[in-house]
């Protein structure tokens, strides 16, 4: 059987047009003008007789860039890594860069493989969708030497630049937005709160209910998502406030998900039944049971203003950390 022959060389190529590298090197870089119209003749025609085509990595690590943007992804299942994957993406084709996607699936050892991976590459500059991370697995981002920005983990103890959700006013609007269809009793489901998005989101419901002492509240923690305890956490809800107009407020898509199975099983109806509302707004969202209401984030710009921030990096820019927050827009449906 004979052996795949690999790609074409630029040694390749003088060899067979019978001229030394670096007329070819010349011919590759623009500078035909140095070379007689016969060497050009030979090279063109070795190039295509070869189909050689230059190793464009190689060429912009010799210029000190690799043109590659590496993104590291928590959960590359969850809606809202996908719109902040595609925001990321149409800067980089914008700019003339080439994304390296990684999902972690929220294990350490694939995130620290990964990250050897793109280190290995060269990559230009770094984007850390953290969003299912602890900040145990955030420190290991110290080690690295190119410019990275953080999204969805505004942290200003990380000296990193990072672009997120306003979870102060997500919240707030959502809550405000209950009250004023007098909601007075809040069930909180959430999945595990040492990832900080979900806590900053949990801390700012409690502190709207602290201020609004109408409004009760209890939190329901799971890491699993599990319909079922969910269903208990809700019947056990339900019953324990069963004068109040009740609502649920899940921290994100996944929460969302979970507990809408669980209203399906309990044979609920929303809005009738109790009320639902959450952060994030994946498309399926408007179909359960009339639509549920939601704190839309801006998922695609948050994307692409991380990838606008690392290139400035990138760059050169040494100003210190920059921590943006852009603003969630209520969308009302039926379930509330």
């Amino acid at each position: 059987m004979q052996k795949k022959k690999g790609f074409a060389t630029i040694f390749d190529v003088a060899k067979h047009a019978n001229v030394g590298k670096t007329s070819v090197s010349r011919y590759l870089n623009g500078e035909q003008h140095k070379l007689s119209e016969q060497m050009i003749d030979k090279i063109t025609h070795a190039i295509k007789v070869l189909d050689y085509r230059p190793n464009q990595s190689a060429r912009m690590l010799k210029a000190g860039q690799s043109k590659l943007i590496g993104l590291l992804l928590a959960d590359v299942t969850n809606p809202y890594s996908i719109d902040v994957l595609q925001g990321i993406e149409s800067v980089c084709r914008q700019q003339g860069y080439m994304l390296m996607v990684c999902n972690t699936d929220n294990q350490q050892a694939l995130q620290a493989q990964y990250l050897r991976l793109l280190e290995a590459h060269r990559v230009d500059g770094l984007i850390v969708n953290t969003a299912g991370m602890t900040s145990e697995q955030v420190t290991h981002f110290q080690k690295l030497s190119c410019p990275l920005v953080l999204v969805d983990r505004i942290n200003t103890s990380l000296r990193y630049d990072s672009v997120g959700l306003d979870n102060d006013q997500a919240v707030t609007q959502a809550c405000q937005h209950l009250l004023n269809k007098s909601y007075d009793a809040l069930l909180v489901i959430t999945e595990s709160l040492e990832v900080e998005p979900r806590q900053a989101r949990v801390d700012a419901i409690k502190s709207v209910c602290e201020q609004h002492t109408k409004l009760d509240y209890q939190v329901f923690e799971t890491d699993k998502m599990c319909v079922d305890s969910i269903s208990q956490s809700i019947t056990a809800f339900m019953a324990k406030f069963p004068q109040h107009k009740k609502a649920i407020f899940t921290t994100n898509g996944v929460a969302m998900m979970s507990t809408a199975k669980a209203l399906k099983a309990l044979k609920l109806n929303v809005r009738q039944d109790i009320g639902l509302i959450s952060i994030d707004d994946p498309e399926w969202a408007q179909l359960f049971e009339g639509g549920i209401t939601v704190m839309r984030q801006p998922s695609k710009v948050i994307g692409q203003t991380a990838c606008e921030r690392l290139l400035c990096r990138i760059q050169g820019d040494q100003e210190a950390p920059q921590h943006l927050t852009l603003p969630a827009e209520l969308i009302v449906r039926e379930s509330t």
